[in-house]
């Protein structure tokens, strides 16, 4: 087992309440239709709430927004390689700042719906800069794992309505192949997540630190011998107590949600609910079967995960 079950249970709730704040999201911005009565005669209209801040994307043929998805990934992936080579920190900071400020206030904007609050794009906002600001350039644990659960589902908002069910197939498939060639081959998801955590203080998912067992029983020792007593610099690098790191990437969390946002649009919240159930139990699973240690590509395990779930929707 990768990490202890306290861990693990940490990371697949975050994981979980990821994806069913992503499911509300999603269902704000899907067309509706409605009753309205217009001189006195009942009319259906079809009301499509749009995204805030000119994020609305285009009306284009799925087959064709699945091509421009992979190419801009690709794109988006060379350039942090090239920014982490040459080590642009300013800028990659200010990229994330401005990604996550977007990513909030769509998120924001969409549980303001629910509850009918006026001005709720401008309100969004300034509750989605504060956050950004404190996560990307003070870095405090709990604001960067409450803002990782709000930002994927407003990624997620933008990407599916111009996708539908083959191309989120296509997309899945694509993804996991990068995934296991970029973890178990080219070792390039390892190098970015490290520069990211040592030199631009963040990082782009569920970030948990910990400590093991002996670690604790060091930790517990040190706090008796120097009770009541800050315990001195010099102690605590001599012991040399070694933090783990448990943490899940961004893709892992948004790409599920896409696929369950898709199922939700096209056939109804039972079939979403499944897709989100069956890609939880994958990654619990290899969070089970993983060895202390050792790095998997995720992507692989959840999309199986979420086929199984498609086929279960598509029989019922």
């Amino acid at each position: 087992m990768k990490h202890n079950w306290k861990i693990t249970a940490i990371l697949i709730a975050m994981f979980l309440v990821t994806q069913v704040i992503g499911l509300m999201v999603i269902n704000a911005y899907t067309p509706r239709t409605e009753t309205v009565i217009i001189n006195g005669i009942e009319k259906n209209i079809t009301i499509s709430p749009e995204l805030p801040y000119g994020m609305q994307p285009p009306e284009i043929k799925p087959e064709i927004s699945i091509i421009s998805i992979i190419i801009a990934f690709v794109i988006a992936i060379l350039l942090i390689f090239v920014l982490t080579k040459i080590k642009a920190k300013w800028f990659l900071r200010t990229w994330f700042f401005i990604v996550v400020v977007l990513a909030l206030g769509i998120t924001l904007y969409a549980l303001f719906f629910y509850l009918n609050i006026p001005y709720a794009a401008l309100l969004s906002l300034l509750i989605a800069l504060p956050l950004a600001f404190y996560k990307i350039f003070r870095q405090h644990i709990l604001i960067h794992n409450l803002t990782e659960l709000i930002i994927y589902p407003g990624i997620a908002a933008v990407f599916v309505p111009i996708l539908n069910v083959w191309t989120v197939i296509i997309l899945l498939i694509a993804i996991s192949i990068y995934d296991i060639w970029a973890v178990w081959h080219a070792g390039f998801m390892q190098k970015m997540a490290k520069f990211q955590i040592n030199q631009l203080k963040l990082f782009a998912g569920f970030f948990v630190p910990y400590v093991g067992k002996k670690q604790r029983e060091q930790i517990k020792l040190m706090k008796q011998k120097y009770k009541n007593q800050k315990i001195p610099e010099r102690v605590l690098k001599k012991k040399k107590i070694k933090v783990a790191l448990a943490i899940l990437g961004g893709g892992d969390v948004i790409f599920p949600i896409i696929a369950a946002g898709i199922f939700l649009r096209t056939f109804g919240l039972l079939q979403a609910s499944l897709v989100t159930l069956f890609a939880t139990i994958a990654l619990l699973v290899l969070f089970i079967a993983a060895k202390k240690g050792k790095y998997y590509p995720a992507m692989p395990f959840i999309s199986a995960g979420i086929f199984i779930g498609m086929l279960i929707s598509w029989m019922i």
